[in-house]
């Protein structure tokens, strides 16, 4: 009997020892695993905002032989890049007296993109209430969104900016009307996120160290589009601070001046041409990138831009069906916009480099419009293929 024990339990034995072996080993780097990274509990939706994760585009990298990255602001809480933008301008009201927590202050806005979710967004958290003027033509889910998230929307037809019916002016002129009403204790503040530094300097405190991080320091270019201008300011600022080598280029879609501003040195779109113009000035089916005018945030990039890239819409939406059926990232327009651009230059540049570019909406905010759009065949996307 005791004969026959002797090799089971010897058995028993190395396979205790074994599993023990294995607990103290599994344990051990559990502990490493945790002592190097940092729990984060967000006291409230504010502290979610930035540190983003950054995602390598597989199928891009590959065709290139390129390493090509995606910034995935659209994973903030707001679902923008637009959320840092938010988060300072209503910080920095409060700081100065303008926003008062506690009280159901305003905060107004005009956009067309996913500044005024993002708004809405904060505003709910902190008390406050946000009014967003939009153009009637904003996607119906980026308005039923902002009626969702509790923030008061006001539709405007398109106009130019000249035109004191343009969206920003209405904007400007609620939240002043709100101020100079005596009768009216509630304070309102006009975000002015194209003007106004708060916005770059967003970019400059925390996107830009982020994917310097991200990158390991490591990058030869930096690609994204212009909305208000203020995401390649405080990125390409921060970026040429730390590695003057890098390139920056701007993404652009049609309609915008941006492309020949940076090209030529003028800030016009043949677009604008007497009996040329559509019904607005940006009409693409890309929302949220493209400028006619020099903002004072698109002012303080110019210095660090480097290049532009004039992207269809056509090879915008090829891209975006691309990145959805190859990588399962499924994106916005000017996301779709910025990864052409990212392409494009990549191979300009030659396998080995490194890439990085702002991946800054989703697609579900585009279903009614960007995504519903006709796919057509172009170069891009036999080039692709």
């Amino acid at each position: 009997m005791s004969a026959a024990a002797g090799p089971f339990s010897g058995r028993t034995a190395a396979a205790a020892s074994g599993i023990l072996a294995a607990a103290y080993v599994g344990l051990f780097l559990w502990r490493e695993w945790t002592s190097r990274r940092s729990f984060k509990v967000a006291s409230g939706v504010d502290g979610l905002v930035g540190e983003t994760a950054m995602v390598r585009i597989a199928s891009l990298s590959e065709i290139t032989q390129c390493e090509i990255y995606g910034k995935l602001e659209m994973c903030n809480p707001g679902g923008s890049a637009k959320d840092r933008v938010a988060l300072a301008v209503v910080v920095e009201a409060e700081r100065i007296g303008r926003l008062r927590p506690g009280h159901p202050d305003w905060v107004v806005e005009g956009t067309s993109g996913s500044t005024g979710i993002s708004l809405a967004v904060l505003c709910r958290s902190r008390g406050y209430v946000a009014h967003i003027v939009v153009p009637d033509d904003t996607s119906a889910e980026k308005v039923a969104l902002l009626e969702a998230l509790g923030a008061v929307v006001h539709k405007v037809r398109p106009a130019g900016i000249a035109d004191s019916g343009h969206y920003v002016n209405v904007a400007r002129r609620l939240a002043q009307e709100v101020n100079d009403d005596p009768s009216n204790d509630t304070l309102a503040v006009f975000a002015d996120q194209f003007e106004t530094p708060v916005n770059w300097r967003a970019h400059y405190t925390t996107t830009g160290p982020e994917i310097w991080r991200q990158a390991n320091g490591q990058l030869d270019a930096f690609v994204t589009g212009a909305g208000t201008g203020g995401t390649v300011a405080g990125v390409s600022r921060f970026l040429k601070e730390n590695l003057p080598h890098v390139q920056v280029v701007v993404a652009d879609p049609p309609g915008s001046g941006i492309y020949n501003r940076i090209k030529f040195g003028v800030m016009f779109d043949t677009a604008e041409r007497e009996g040329k113009r559509r019904r607005h000035q940006v009409d693409t089916l890309v929302e949220g990138i493209g400028l006619n005018r020099v903002t004072a945030n698109l002012a303080e990039a110019l210095p660090y831009i480097d290049d532009a890239e004039r992207v269809s819409d056509a090879d915008s939406l090829a891209m975006a069906h691309h990145l959805v059926k190859h990588d399962g990232l499924f994106v916005g327009s000017s996301s779709a916009v910025n990864c052409v651009a990212t392409y494009r230059l990549a191979k300009r540049l030659g396998p080995g480099h490194t890439l990085v570019t702002i991946l800054c909406d989703s697609g579900s905010r585009h279903l009614s419009k960007f995504w519903a759009a006709e796919l057509q065949d172009t170069e891009l996307l036999l080039d692709l293929k």
